[in-house]
């Protein structure tokens, strides 16, 4: 599978989206909850062909304008304040339909479907929004009932209340989303810059090392070669360890989702044929590097034998650079199922306590990153035992599920 195909698809998707679906619903049923209240109490009206007119009116703009409550794009500024005065004079008119409504604690033409333009205000624009709609709203009841009674008063700050609460919740939303987006697009650079450097520490790094060492024993202008490439090493180090690799376009892309909720990835069992992991590291067997490998094959998705590949390469280095050329070394690889285990182990002089916190202080991460970044990648773990004067045994643990999705 090429590179492309392999990337996640980043699927974005608004906390908000489910707000503004409910707001969507909220429209529907109250419109016909007015209808309905208005149908129960059609004889009390002295003048019912006021709210026939009205309601007729309501109905239509609330199922016309229906797409323009589906998202905060298509909500504008000047699309709110029309709905409000939809339904401001819905609350104004209720006492030319019904001549008594400003003496008792009846229902309005609008009835609750007031609360749905309050609501848009809300999603829209956060708490600030919200109160400056309800505010409007209540002074409205307050003058469409003449003579306010507790009940108008109770009602009018509840859904002054209720607004402004929406609205602060949709704000801490928002603020919520992008933090996680900041927090993403972190991540996938840093993911970005470990493998480059893994892939710097097993490349670079290690000829550099290998010239210094070279140039040493060699003496004369090999040495001051030599010399310089112990310098460079020290500095390319220095680079990768302060993560000032830069990302690629690769790790941008996936930051850019700019707000990710939703990822998929490609990795349907089938899409890409399995590598068998034994062929991978049957080529470090040696003189000094002894192999071990079940009689069946090992299969790993590419990605994921790749990595455990490499991280086995790196584990070898690390031998013959901290044992010498001379060390023995032995490769077992077992298969149990749901996880493979690849354990390297050496006769070497082992790692001396702490040696490793002061290496990745130094900036080699040979350990850190080629080793248990790979490994952590894939969902596994790497276990390194040494022992002073009893060589050195570190164990890589892969579970095949999680490894399977890498490929």
């Amino acid at each position: 599978m090429g590179e492309m195909a392999k990337r996640e698809r980043v699927v974005r998707m608004s906390v908000e989206l489910p707000l503004w679906r409910a707001l969507t619903g909220y429209r529907v049923l109250t419109t016909l909850y007015a209808l309905a209240i208005f149908a129960s109490g059609y004889e009390k009206f002295e003048r019912p062909w006021v709210g026939i007119g009205y309601l007729a009116v309501l109905t239509v703009w609330n199922f016309a304008t229906l797409p323009r409550v589906a998202n905060a794009a298509a909500c504008t500024g000047r699309f709110l304040v029309a709905d409000l005065t939809v339904v401001l004079t819905g609350i104004l008119l209720t006492p030319l339909a019904d001549l008594d409504a400003q003496h008792i604690d009846g229902p309005t033409l609008p009835t609750i479907a007031t609360a749905g333009a309050v609501l848009a205000f809300a999603i829209k624009g956060g708490w600030r929004w919200a109160a400056f709609a309800s505010s409007l709203v209540a002074v409205a009841n307050i003058v469409e009932r003449a003579h306010p009674t507790r009940d108008t008063f109770h009602n009018v700050l509840l859904v002054w209340i209720a607004s402004i609460a929406i609205g602060y919740i949709v704000e801490v939303a928002r603020a919520s989303e992008a933090t996680l987006a900041r927090a993403l697009e972190i991540e996938a650079a840093t993911r970005e810059r470990e493998r480059l450097a893994r892939d710097i520490h097993d490349s670079v790094l290690q000829v550099l090392a290998m010239v210094q060492r070279r140039g040493s024993a060699l003496g004369g202008e090999a040495a001051e070669l030599g010399r310089m490439a112990g310098e460079q090493e020290v500095a390319l180090r220095t680079l990768v360890s302060s993560g000032l690799v830069p990302p690629t376009r690769a790790s941008e892309d996936l930051a850019n989702g700019a707000v990710v909720r939703a990822v998929e990835v490609d990795d349907e069992p089938g899409d890409v044929a399995c590598v068998d992991l034994r062929s991978l590291l049957a080529r470090h067997a040696g003189s000094t590097v002894s192999f071990a490998e079940p009689g069946a094959p090992v299969p790993l998705a590419p990605v994921a034998a790749r990595e455990l590949a490499a991280a086995v390469s790196a584990a070898l280095d690390n031998v013959r650079r901290h044992a010498g050329d001379a060390a023995q070394a032995w490769i077992l690889v077992e298969d149990w199922g749901d996880e493979v285990i690849v354990t390297v182990r050496d006769d070497g002089p082992g790692i001396p306590p702490g040696r490793l916190d002061q290496a990745e202080g130094e900036g080699r991460l040979g350990v850190a990153l080629s080793i248990r970044g790979r490994l952590r990648d894939l969902g596994g773990t790497a276990e390194l035992i040494s022992v002073p004067g009893q060589g050195t045994e570190v164990e890589l643990k892969v579970p095949r599920g999680k490894a399977g999705r890498h490929g």
